[in-house]
């Protein structure tokens, strides 16, 4: 029986050791690092606070704090998608592969309403860039340059303009209603900016867009007249807009035009020599009506569509059926639009609800 006991005393001592011996390298590889780095507004570079930073997929999360510093701690080693969500910013996502303490260096956030500088935008797609390419090729392999041919340099197609011609335009300014008439102007839509140009002394001088109330200008393409009233006299969602609208059809429920310069980066892979080699910037329109001084984003759906016109909601209908018309088509929206607003021959302009407001 003394020999049973002794055994097993031994046995639970040696698998006390094999334990020990054996998850102690466990403890050594699992070792946790931290993940840290600032955040900043892209156009006026002052710090981010209280943005809520997260890596998908796991409970870290972290806020940033004063300076706009964050620090995710005790995250285990492997490959995660940074997700950065700040208030009045596009969200940011960026893939991290964690070896080891890892210092992202400066993050840049660029504001919703596609505003910010070229300069923003392309502080941010360096800072994105630079970190992706160390973090999946530390050591700067890969693509054509293993073969010593350098890769043809990245380009951005298109442009920020909302019409990358002069055109003729009547400009009212919010200050004391001052007029500017027969000015040559196109505008940024990215930096909100307008862009006059004097051709008696061939300069080009910018205005904030923030200052013009609304232009009028001569379409260079077809020689018809557009309408833009500015967004910071409307509300989307209780808050006021950056940017313009182009006002399609006016009256009772007006429907107007947003159109916005999205930043598409290049998804080339030089390895592989598939994709698109360039960086592009892609103008998407979108429709709102106004009631008051909300604008709201009409329907893609039918139903909800029509049900926008209210009691005439089965007539709209009707008018879109016998024609055959197709509500995915923009012309289709100013059509109907149309139709409805010249049932009310005493409708209020846009701009007469403005004043209203102003």
């Amino acid at each position: 029986m003394l020999y049973f006991k002794l055994q097993y005393r031994i046995f639970l001592l040696f698998g006390c050791f094999f334990v020990l011996f054996f998850t102690s390298p466990l403890v050594i590889n699992g070792q946790n690092f931290e993940i840290r780095g600032k955040i900043l507004d892209a156009e006026t570079q002052k710090s981010i606070d209280n943005a809520n930073i997260n890596l998908k997929g796991s409970e870290l999360s972290e806020v940033s704090v004063a300076g706009g510093y964050f620090k995710l701690e005790n995250v285990s080693k492997g490959k995660y998608t940074l997700f950065i969500n700040a208030k009045g910013y596009v969200h940011y996502e960026q893939v991290v592969n964690l070896k080891d303490e890892l210092d992202l260096g400066t993050i840049y956030l660029l504001k919703q309403g596609a505003s910010g500088t070229g300069a923003a935008l392309n502080h941010t797609i360096r800072a994105t860039n630079i970190t992706n390419l160390f973090n999946e090729r530390p050591n700067l392999m890969g693509g054509n340059m293993i073969y010593g041919i350098a890769p043809e340099p990245t380009q951005v197609e298109g442009d920020n303009y909302l019409d990358s011609k002069w055109n003729t335009a009547s400009l009212l300014l919010y200050r004391d209603n001052k007029m500017l008439e027969g000015s040559r102007v196109r505008y940024n839509i990215t930096s909100n900016v307008v862009e006059i140009f004097n051709p008696e002394t061939l300069k080009i001088s910018s205005m904030p867009g923030i200052r013009v109330q609304n232009l009028v200008w001569v379409d260079s393409a077809h020689r018809v007249p557009r309408y833009f009233v500015n967004g910071k006299d409307f509300l989307d969602e209780g808050a006021p807009i950056l940017g313009f609208f182009e006002v399609l059809v006016d009256g009772e429920l007006p429907l107007m035009r947003r159109t916005k310069a999205i930043f598409k980066e290049s998804n080339y892979n030089e390895a592989l020599m598939v994709g698109n080699r360039n960086h592009q910037i892609i103008k998407r329109d979108i429709y709102y009506y106004l009631v008051g001084r909300d604008v709201i984003e009409v329907p893609s759906n039918r139903k909800n569509l029509f049900g926008i016109f209210g009691e005439k909601a089965e007539e709209m209908k009707k008018y879109v059926n016998s024609n055959e018309l197709s509500v995915k088509d923009p012309n289709t929206l100013f059509q109907l639009f149309t139709f409805y607003n010249a049932k009310f021959p005493d409708f209020k302009p846009v701009m007469t609800t403005l004043v209203k407001y102003n």
